[in-house]
């Protein structure tokens, strides 16, 4: 069936809904965004689910959502009746119809005889993944999609150990899903009807207190927290999502008395309306925030994205100016804090590693190695973390001490399987408070890793290229990469590239060819002989190129002028292509 045809099935078919039809026809004069719509069916990924509200078969709404929610009903289904029985826990953040999204999972999965525990309103993607394990479930579904713009949401799958689904669990699904010949074929419910059946079990604050308990127990100085409790202040904006209510609770039951919210942006909004975007990768989002803790005389100023797996932090220095922290300088600062305070109480044992990704800066990995800790890398991408975990807990060969992405997600114990920033801002502040009654601020505790390890600098560049031709120039850019890699950029030779496609590292000088042991991923490395490098990646959520640069030098400008000599190189080669 052509493009046509499917928009004529949807504008004619008794199952799609009158709302659905009257946002069809009034695209029916516009071609090119028919054929966006429905030249295919938005693809079920690795991890789930993530795209453009709207009518069509490549977009998100409520009859996409259902497809693959009946694709997981079948998987879970092949697992007997057990598996139907200990069920799927859902969550949904506060994007535009998430809440709606979440129900019509459910009401999916009760049609299957699926038993469903639905939280009773917005909660923290890391909480779904607690929860999971928590109550013993098959899997766990989040309605999401995490710091994308208010146009875009999605639907994110777990399995049964709280991680998102593995690779080959992803296939079987995938399978499942494109074997649904049509959307009257799945199976679904009202939700009246779904809760005649007694499946369907509304979930939230009983879930709530157990999670915030185990978090409180991973504090590794809370005697700092209490004796610096008159003086430290904290200043939070959950950037209009889900992380309000627990965040500011766990705030506070640890012991901080002074914890101030943007006002403008504590209440969940859909559109966002105070942010470019509500991503706490980006300065804009602090605007605010910055604001609010220059009236406070903040310590620290933390911010959460939409579905709360993700922290953004900015601190003051000696001079009082609030500088914005990375998540590389984020995750080593932390990793510094945990691990010295697990040496200091005996907790390390020649199995501790810490997990980290490959387009991640190395200063952890240095940090790492001062406390005898291992490091492993995956690919980028939380669900890789988690399976390292998992892998760890089966094979008793290691023992996980902390996991984390440059793109700021943190995990600091493995009862939750995701990154988590409530778990993360907790952690943060209690850090932050532990070195200010040292007299230190968290900047100086960077420059003294700095000092320590040489002098890191990372950066990240985006090109946005949206639809479908922008999907084709974005693998068009990555073959021309692959097929003509470059010798030297600037004054820097390259020595290795590594092609996680063909999950090979090639060295420039012997030729020698070395097999990468990491699943297959559109993904391109280059390094170079002093050990900085770059890397090429498609975002697997937003039709973006990333390229990760990453450089170490003995000083701060020795590092800047490297980096933008690479930066420069490869940035203008991507563009003029």
């Amino acid at each position: 069936m052509n493009v046509l045809q499917t928009y004529q099935e949807w504008m004619t078919i008794p199952f799609v809904d009158e709302d659905t039809k009257a946002e069809l026809r009034s695209i029916s004069d516009q071609p090119q965004e028919i054929e966006d719509r429905f030249y295919k069916y938005l693809e079920f990924g690795t991890g789930g689910m993530r795209g453009v509200l709207g009518a069509g078969t490549n977009r998100i709404n409520r009859y996409t959502i259902r497809r693959a929610t009946q694709g997981l009903a079948n998987y879970i289904a092949s697992f007997g009746e057990q598996a139907k029985a200990k069920g799927v826990v859902i969550a949904y953040d506060s994007r535009h119809q998430s809440e709606l999204l979440a129900e019509e999972t459910a009401c999916t999965l009760v049609a299957n005889g699926i038993q469903v525990y639905l939280f009773e309103n917005l909660r923290p993607t890391p909480e779904l993944s607690f929860a999971v394990r928590h109550l013993h479930a098959q899997a766990g579904i989040v309605i999401t999609a995490s710091h994308n713009p208010p146009e875009y949401n999605g639907y994110k799958v777990y399995w049964e150990d709280g991680g998102q689904i593995a690779s080959d669990i992803a296939a079987v699904i995938i399978n499942e899903i494109n074997r649904i010949p049509s959307f009257e074929q799945i199976q679904y419910l009202s939700r009246a009807e779904a809760e005649k059946t007694g499946l369907l079990n509304m979930i939230g604050d009983a879930v709530d207190r157990v999670y915030l308990d185990q978090l409180k127990s991973i504090c590794v100085h809370p005697e700092s927290v209490k004796e610096t409790a008159s003086s430290f202040s904290i200043v939070y904006t959950p950037l209009h999502g889900a992380g309000g209510m627990l965040v500011q609770q766990i705030l506070r039951e640890i012991g901080f008395q002074h914890v101030f919210v943007v006002p403008e942006q504590e209440k969940p909004d859909p559109d966002f309306r105070t942010v470019p975007s509500p991503n706490p990768e980006e300065k804009e989002a602090f605007q605010l925030a910055i604001t609010l803790a220059q009236e406070k005389q903040a310590d620290v100023v933390i911010a959460t994205d939409p579905d709360c797996d993700r922290v953004g932090v900015v601190v003051h220095d000696k001079l009082g100016v609030y500088q914005f922290l990375t998540g590389n300088q984020i995750g080593a600062l932390l990793l510094e804090y945990l691990l010295s305070g697990k040496a200091d109480q005996g907790l390390l044992s020649p199995k501790s590693t810490m997990i980290t990704t490959i387009v991640t800066s190395e200063l952890g990995q240095a940090v790492a190695a001062n406390y005898g800790v291992d490091t492993i890398k995956t690919l980028t991408g939380f669900k890789y973390i988690a399976e390292q975990i998992r892998l760890f807990e089966e094979r008793k060969h290691r023992e996980f001490v902390f996991g984390y992405e440059e793109s700021y997600g943190y995990l600091a114990d493995p009862f939750v399987r995701e990154k988590d920033a409530v778990m993360a801002s907790m952690l943060i502040c209690e850090m932050a408070a532990f070195y200010k009654k040292q007299g230190k601020t968290l900047i100086d505790v960077l420059h003294q890793l700095y000092e320590q390890h040489g002098y890191y600098l990372e950066a990240l560049e985006s090109r946005t290229l949206k639809g479908k031709d922008g999907l084709e120039r974005i693998q068009s850019i990555m073959n021309d990469w692959r097929s003509t890699p470059p010798n030297n950029i600037g004054a820097g030779r390259i020595v290795e590239v590594r092609d996680y496609a063909l999950q090979v590292a090639v060295d420039f000088y012997s030729g020698k060819e070395t097999a990468i042991a990491m699943p297959k991923e559109n993904v391109l490395q280059y390094r170079f002989k002093d050990g900085s490098w770059f890397c090429l990646r498609p975002s697997g959520t937003e039709p973006k190129l990333k390229v990760y640069f990453s450089v170490k030098g003995l000083s701060k400008a020795e590092a800047e002028r490297r980096l933008e000599e690479i930066k420069s190189h490869v940035m203008n080669r991507i563009d003029s292509f």
